[in-house]
């Protein structure tokens, strides 16, 4: 459809200009970005061996840049004594799951500062933990925040699914104890009934911000797309590779669950590992400009 007469309407004049006085900012501070609205990005096919190697040099990037593993160790540790204390405190005992299962929906907006690092490092540039920060002067930062905000929103929506689904089997009352709430999720057949409903809505979430976001980031600071390209790219990109993604995918939500435990702990390690390893597999899925 022609857009040539289109009357823009208050709201995309406000974010028009909105995004102008951030790229604006970011082409100030950093050297400009490729722009390629004109032609859309070229997807390639991959393979399961391209995930490990994706992975591989993943651990490479945390290997040479140990600094991020102290950053991202200020991040997780807090957030677990936080789920903690929301847990015991305001018996929110039903959440604690959903909750830990949800950064598989945020995880890509928690990793941007990982991508920036390994984008860098793959032109050569010298790195630190300090460098994630550079995200803050991208000329896309503004599709950024809206598709993080976006990924925030599918998070938001998925916990109130999910105390949906307990409400609906094992609720409304909260649980009196951790044990008491384990024997009613393992041995009753509410508790069953809200593992298969909750199993099965958290994989539509997580399919969703998979097709959404798996390259759509590494996109935005690699080239000046904005978000719909982006994400129509992303989406693109699932499509021509349904296999080899829903097997990221499992990789990824695997990742996030065991190193969720304890206190969120793990994910010290597995976050820079999947957000390096994130960068790499988005050079393997798009063909460079």
């Amino acid at each position: 459809m022609s857009t040539e007469n289109h009357i823009r309407n208050p709201f995309e004049m406000a974010l028009q200009q909105l995004s102008s006085v951030i790229s604006e900012a970011g082409d100030i501070a950093v050297k400009p970005r490729v722009h390629v609205a004109q032609a859309p990005p070229v997807i390639r096919r991959i393979e399961v061996r391209d995930l490990w190697d994706a992975l591989r040099k993943g651990a490479g990037d945390l290997g040479a840049i140990r600094d991020d593993v102290l950053f991202i160790g200020l991040i997780y540790p807090v957030a677990g004594l936080v789920l903690a204390r929301l847990t015991f405190s305001y018996n929110l005992l039903p959440l604690v799951l959903p909750l830990v299962a949800g950064f598989a929906l945020i995880g890509p907006v928690a990793a941007i500062g990982l991508y920036e690092i390994s984008r860098r490092r793959e032109q050569g540039m010298h790195v630190t933990w300090a460098t994630a920060f550079g995200v803050v002067r991208s000329p896309a930062l503004g599709s950024i925040l809206w598709l993080g905000s976006m990924l925030l929103g599918l998070f938001v929506l998925w916990l109130a699914a999910a105390y949906g689904i307990y409400l609906a089997t094992l609720g409304p009352a909260p649980p009196i104890s951790v044990a008491a709430f384990m024997h009613d999720v393992f041995l009753t057949g509410a508790g069953w009934a809200m593992i298969v409903a909750g199993v099965g809505v958290g994989f539509l979430f997580a399919a969703l911000a998979l097709a959404i976001s798996v390259v759509s980031f590494p996109l935005l600071l690699d080239r000046n797309v904005g978000m719909t390209r982006a994400i129509a790219t992303s989406v693109r990109a699932v499509a021509a590779n349904p296999g080899p993604m829903a097997l990221w995918g499992a990789i990824v939500v695997a990742g996030l669950v065991l190193g969720s435990a304890p206190a969120l702990l793990g994910l010290i390690f597995v976050m820079p590992v999947l957000g390096h390893a994130t960068w790499h597999l988005y050079r393997k899925v798009i063909a460079e400009a």
